[in-house]
């Protein structure tokens, strides 16, 4: 079983949205959205240090599932479509069994 991760920086109901289109696409096997392991904190020597908008837009990570290479083009070909329209940024990693 292949595995595809996302990385998304958009909004709630965008990454939502993203996560309804992969669900609702055949054959996917699994989707979950995954913890950030990182943490983000302000350096507090930094100038921008306590500011509102110091870490920009949030990044979520999500695993997908798939059984074949057919199914993960078809993945990217409709994420890459949706993003698009929501104006959101998608970075697309194979985890690719050998």
């Amino acid at each position: 079983m292949a595995q595809l991760r996302l990385r998304i920086v958009s909004s709630e109901d965008n990454v939502r949205a993203i996560m309804n289109l992969l669900q609702s696409l055949e054959g996917i096997e699994h989707v979950e959205e995954v913890a950030d392991l990182m943490p983000h904190m302000d350096d507090p020597d930094s100038s921008s240090a306590g500011l509102h908008d110091a870490r920009g837009a949030e990044t979520h990570e999500i695993e997908v599932e798939i059984p074949n290479p057919s199914t993960a083009r078809k993945v990217r070909d409709a994420v890459e479509a949706l993003a698009f329209e929501l104006d959101a940024f998608v970075e697309i990693e194979d985890d690719e069994q050998e």
